[in-house]
Order: C-alpha cells, then sequence, then structure tokens
C-alpha cells in the first residue's frame, strides 16, 4: 500500500477502512502522530487485543517487541503492538554508521533493524504494529517493507485549508456533529494548533449526548480560558501592531512553540492571505469577492482580517515582508539562520516598519 497523509488514513478509519497488519507514523506533527495511534487504539483494542507498547531509545533494540510479535498472549488471542523508535535513537546509529569501519554496536543496530524489515514483510495478523517515529521520516527500509505490508503515514503540519477538515474529523471520532461554521470558528482561533482544536472539541462535549451537535457558542465558552497565541499572532500582524504581535511571539516560544512552526502556519498563511486581498482590492474586488476567493464567508475572522491587513500595509509592503518570510523559511530548513526567534521578530517589525 502506498504512503499516505495523515488526513487521508484519518478519514479512511473514521469511514470504517480496515487496519493494515502494519502502520508506520512520522513526520514533523507530533501530536498527528499520536491522534493517530490512539484512533487505531480505539478501533482495534477489544477483549480478543490487547495493547503493548514499547519504546526504543538510545541503547535499546527491537528484541521485546519481534519477541511480542510471536509470542501468544496470556489473556487475548493477539495484540496491537505500538513501538515508539525515539529520535536519540536513530541519531545514536546514524553517528556510529559514520566512524571509520564501524564498531560492533553499530553493526547490532543495523541488523536488529534489518530484522525489525523482514519481520514486518512476514507479517500477516493477527496481531498489528503500529512504528511511530520520533522523526520527519521512517528509515528507507522501514518504510519501504511497511508499505508492502501494510502502510506508512506522513504526518506533516496541516495546510491553512486543512485545519477546518481536521477539525470535522476529530469531532467524527467523539461521536459528535460539528456544524461548517463551527470547524471554520476552530481554524480561525486556532491556527494550525491541532492539539488545541481537539482540546477545545472535548471540553465543549462535556455535558453533551453522544452524537449531540456542538454549536459556535459552545466552542467560544470552552476556548474562553485558553491564550490562543498562533490566533493572537496572526490579529496583530493583521491590525499592525509590532509590538503586541513581538510579544505574543515571545510568550509562545517561551511556552515551547517551535519557531518554525509559527512561520510556516501562521504567518506566512496570513501574508499570503493579505498579499492576495490587496492584489483584490487594487482591482476593486468588493469584500464578498474577496472572501469568496478564499473559499470563505464574508464574516469570517480569517478574510476579514485578512482585508483589514491589506488595506492597513499594501501590496507594496506586503510583497517585501512575503518574500522575506519566504527566504526566512528557506533559510530554517537548510540551517543558515541559527537565530530563529530574533529573526521571526525581525520579519514582523519590518512589516510594521513598512505599513503604508
Amino acid at each position: 500500500m502506498p504512503a499516505e497523509t495523515s488526513l487521508i488514513f484519518l478519514r479512511s478509519l473514521i469511514n470504517g477502512r480496515g487496519i493494515p497488519p502494519v502502520t508506520v507514523l512520522a513526520g514533523p506533527q507530533g501530536f498527528l502522530r499520536e491522534h493517530l495511534l490512539s484512533a487505531m487504539h480505539k478501533r482495534l483494542c477489544t477483549a480478543d487485543l490487547e495493547y503493548r507498547s514499547f519504546q526504543v531509545g538510545a541503547g535499546d533494540d527491537y528484541a521485546a517487541v519481534l519477541e511480542e510479535l510471536v509470542t501468544p498472549g496470556l489473556f487475548a488471542r493477539a495484540a496491537l503492538v505500538a513501538c515508539r523508535v525515539l529520535k536519540s535513537r536513530r541519531e545514536r546509529d546514524a553517528g556510529e554508521e559514520t566512524e571509520a569501519g564501524g564498531d560492533e554496536s553499530a553493526r547490532r543496530g543495523s541488523g536488529d533493524e534489518n530484522a525489525l524489515a523482514e519481520a514486518i514483510t512476514t507479517m500477516r495478523g493477527p496481531s498489528y504494529l503500529v512504528l511511530v517515529y520520533e522523526r520527519d521520516a521512517a528509515p528507507a527500509k522501514i518504510r519501504r517493507a511497511a508499505e508492502a505490508a501494510g502502510t506508512s503515514v506522513t504526518c506533516m503540519r496541516p495546510f491553512e485549508n486543512q485545519v477546518a477538515q481536521y477539525a470535522a474529523l476529530f469531532a467524527r471520532m467523539a461521536d459528535l456533529r460539528l456544524s461548517s461554521a463551527g470547524a471554520e470558528f476552530l481554524a480561525a482561533r486556532y491556527g494550525g494548533d491541532l492539539a488545541g482544536i481537539a482540546n477545545a472539541l472535548d471540553k465543549a462535549a462535556s455535558g453533551i449526548e453522544q452524537s449531540g451537535a456542538i454549536d459556535v457558542a459552545q466552542l467560544e465558552d470552552s476556548s474562553a480560558a485558553r491564550i490562543p497565541e498562533l490566533f493572537e499572532l496572526a490579529d496583530s500582524l493583521g491590525r499592525g501592531d509590532a509590538r503586541r504581535a513581538v510579544t505574543i511571539l515571545d510568550r509562545a516560544i517561551a511556552l515551547g512553540r517551535d519557531p518554525f512552526e509559527l512561520l510556516a502556519v501562521e504567518v506566512i498563511p496570513a501574508l499570503r492571505r493579505m498579499m492576495i486581498a490587496a492584489a483584490l482590492l487594487a482591482h476593486r474586488r468588493s469584500d464578498f469577492e474577496i472572501a469568496r476567493a478564499f473559499g470563505l464567508s464574508p464574516q469570517s475572522p480569517l478574510a476579514m482580517r485578512a482585508i483589514d491587513g491589506a488595506r492597513r500595509f499594501g501590496p507594496r509592503a506586503l510583497r517585501a515582508s512575503y518574500r522575506r518570510a519566504a527566504e526566512l523559511d528557506s533559510g530554517f530548513k537548510d540551517g543558515t539562520v541559527r537565530e530563529q526567534h530574533q529573526a521571526l521578530a525581525g520579519v514582523i517589525l519590518e512589516l510594521a516598519a513598512e505599513r503604508r
């Protein structure tokens, strides 16, 4: 089975598609990796199927995992075996294998991975294996073996037009009905923070009967206590409030936000929306037409912020800031930008300085 995106895989789980005997989860979106594992756990773990969890880090091997796959359980005929491969183990193997000639521990690590790949290709059930890699991609040999026997899933940061889709799927996983307005509200409020969206749905679902509907008012109440850094950052950019935007950025990073994620899923999309809105305004398009070009309603917070920001900054300043943000994104990816926090704050301050 070829590699799948997390959105397609989650949708297929909800729609009742059978789960393959082997699934490999990898990618930079840690919450999605764990959410998909939880979804499979919910689907598979019955009285006839036990759950076994393993963690493989630096100095560990897959011996216990491989033994579990071939050993019948005491209380169930099969198991869902979840193995989290920590980033530290892969970094250790890579470092050892680059040494001249390689030492015995490196050769043992390589053989152990070969044994895992071989076990994957022969899996036919009744047990299931889920490998969760804390990396952007699983090792090539493991990925190829998984795609031959099951599937591999790439958990990427969501694009802006995918956030509302994830919100709707999270609601369906909880047997809740979420309107399109509710999904759009969550996308506008939380941006790419999928964990925040799932948490807001859990809070709103408290006290609601199963298969009940959730409206925007309930979502507003459930998320009132949360500090929505991503939402506030985009809002401050649109308003041209550089001081507040930088303060929010500092707070978000202090609380553990990744500067690359803030740039990729919030700052660049906000600049792109404003730039498109500015171009449409230059052609005398109405607010309704601009919102429709985004695929949003005229009352959508995303559309309103984009239009207000376009009027405030103008196309020239927005193009310059968008070009600078794109260069920064490239610098983050190739490692040439070291001080990511300061560089991202610089983009925000430059935009404010160029406002018309």
